[in-house]
């Protein structure tokens, strides 16, 4: 009987020592879960912070310094004479970019003398269209006669801010003191495949809208294009 009172309280005092160990662990454990949740949250708190998308009409925007075909640096606040600005994300590769050559250096001689220079950005990363690197601009901005700055986005850092997301894509600039208001935003025309059977002339109704102070009746269209390649 002695013998079986021992065992018995042996048997207890090891039972015992198991769940205070099994609980002690489940502590242990559910303190490290914790800690390994909040780090989680902590990290979709970070991921999930808002994307910027880019500009909306009367949204200041961002000045630039980027490098011209002429090797020379170009900002907006270069141009002193200005009233404000067409900056076009456009490059060599894209069918519709290439369409729209023509127009956009008409619209530059058409506006530039009256205040809206075309400035105009490559977006693209040459690493996945060599064809938008910079020598190829050079090239295409010779054999087309670009009467524009033709700029090139290093490192892909402006176009985002914009909010650029094909080529061709319009952002039109207003000059309000120091800062470059956008006006309108979007497409250039309503047909890049043919010129002569434009219905909506966007962009150069826009520009005239500004010039002559009036309000601009459609201020954002749909930018049709190919897609910024980064």
């Amino acid at each position: 009987m002695k013998t079986l009172k021992v065992l018995t309280v042996v048997a207890i005092v090891a039972l015992v020592g198991i769940l205070v160990s099994g609980v002690l662990n489940f502590g242990s454990t559910s303190m490290e879960d914790n800690e390994i949740e909040s780090a989680v949250n902590k990290s979709n708190v970070i991921d999930q912070a808002p994307v910027r998308k880019g500009y909306d009409i009367g949204d200041k925007a961002t000045d630039f310094n980027l490098q011209n075909i002429d090797e020379k640096i170009v900002s907006l606040k270069d141009f002193n004479d200005a009233e404000g600005f067409i900056v076009i994300f456009t490059c060599n590769h894209c069918p519709y970019s290439v369409a729209y050559e023509d127009r956009i250096i008409a619209l530059d001689k058409e506006f530039k003398g009256q205040g809206y220079p075309v400035i105009a950005i490559n977006p693209n990363n040459p690493e996945s269209y060599p064809e938008d690197s910079f020598d190829n601009m050079k090239i295409r901005a010779r054999e087309k006669g670009f009467t524009f700055p033709y700029l090139f986005d290093a490192g892909q850092k402006i176009y985002p801010q914009y909010g650029a997301t094909k080529t061709p894509h319009v952002f039109l600039l207003q000059k309000e003191g120091a800062d470059n208001i956008v006006k309108y935003i979007g497409a250039i025309d309503d047909n890049h495949k043919d010129a002569k059977a434009i219905k909506n002339d966007y962009l150069r109704n826009a520009v005239t809208d500004l010039i002559n102070g009036q309000e601009i009746k459609t201020t954002k269209t749909v930018a049709i294009g190919c897609s910024i390649k980064s």
